[in-house]
């Protein structure tokens, strides 16, 4: 018997709850994948708390993960049974022993990256490449800002972008974040517990601003995050994790800099299975060479998935996450 964490009434982490659950044989289009390893992320917290709205009740969370393939529906092309997969943009359900799922959102594992690793990469990952690749395209000429430097997102764009020869401001949250986030491709960071981020960030660039702010923050992070541009700066917002960004005129966007504002989703960048072989090939050459390391720092059991978010809203996480069934 499968097992699954369900929420049956929004709410705190003691709304999850593991039971056991039917697993039906997969369909047309549908395969059946019984899983090695589940990414935890701050999109599961929005959807446990009602935050973002579930599309059915109850329901299953997590959208990221990594197993082998048990089994395929009719007409399915894209995997086989035996194949190593994962996955990052799935219907909701990853919390789980097994579960059956669309074939069309999972792709293949490399060899040279761990089940742990494809887990807590997808859904992180490909956001970073998004984000620094299709939202707006950084390259050495470009400064940005990237907050929240030392999560699991920030790890890995801060790398990355290093990599693609950008100089990189993050924020971070303490002592210990801001030594992590120096050692993963920051060339300033800044601690928004002691400092104001967007003095640092005029003083850094000389008054300047940078090209690009990318903010998972949301609220707090609000307005300074447009104070630290440039002029035609963007503001890519991809987050909330302290709550939604508050109305504002779109006059202000003119006011300060005729800036460009988005509010990105990996689901807009990974609809068509084209997009997705091509997001996840970038993401899978960057770890696999090296050029970006994912540290999995901290591992739950699945039946603990409850701890594993009071950790992760508690801000007590570093990197990734991983639930283990």
């Amino acid at each position: 018997m499968a097992k699954a964490i369900r929420v049956y009434e929004t709410g705190g982490p003691e709304a999850m709850k593991f039971e056991d659950v039917d697993l039906p044989a997969p369909g047309p289009g549908e395969a059946a994948v019984r899983h090695t390893a589940v990414g935890v992320n701050f999109l599961d917290v929005y959807y446990r708390t009602g935050a973002y709205v579930a599309p059915e009740n109850p329901f299953g969370l997590g959208c990221e993960g990594a197993g082998v393939v048990t089994a395929v529906g009719e007409g399915v092309t894209e995997v086989a049974v035996g194949d190593r997969v994962a996955y990052g943009n799935s219907p909701l359900g990853a919390y789980s022993t097994e579960r059956v799922m669309p074939a069309k959102v999972l792709v293949r594992i490399p060899d040279g990256v761990t089940d742990e690793t494809a887990a807590a990469i997808m859904l992180k990952g490909m956001t970073a490449q998004y984000l620094l690749r299709r939202t707006f395209r950084v390259g050495p000429e470009h400064t940005i800002l990237f907050h929240a430097a030392a999560g699991g997102v920030g790890q890995i764009a801060c790398q990355w972008a290093a990599h693609l020869g950008a100089t990189v401001i993050g924020t971070a949250g303490g002592e210990e974040k801001v030594a992590l986030a120096k050692t993963k491709g920051c060339t300033h960071v800044i601690d928004y517990k002691r400092e104001n981020f967007v003095e640092r960030v005029k003083e850094i660039t000389g008054g300047k601003g940078v090209d690009v702010v990318y903010d998972s923050v949301g609220k707090d992070a609000f307005p300074g995050s447009l104070e630290c541009l440039k002029l035609r700066g963007m503001w890519v917002s991809f987050g909330q994790s302290s709550g939604p960004v508050p109305e504002f005129p779109v006059a202000l966007l003119g006011k300060m800099g005729s800036l460009f504002a988005t509010r990105a989703s990996l689901f807009h960048y990974v609809g068509t299975r084209p997009e997705l072989e091509m997001t996840a090939a970038d993401l899978f050459d960057v770890v696999g060479s090296g050029k970006v390391r994912i540290d999995v720092n901290q591992r739950f059991a699945l039946a603990d998935a409850a701890d594993a978010h009071r950790a992760l809203e508690g801000r007590a996480t570093t990197g990734s996450s991983v639930l283990l069934p």
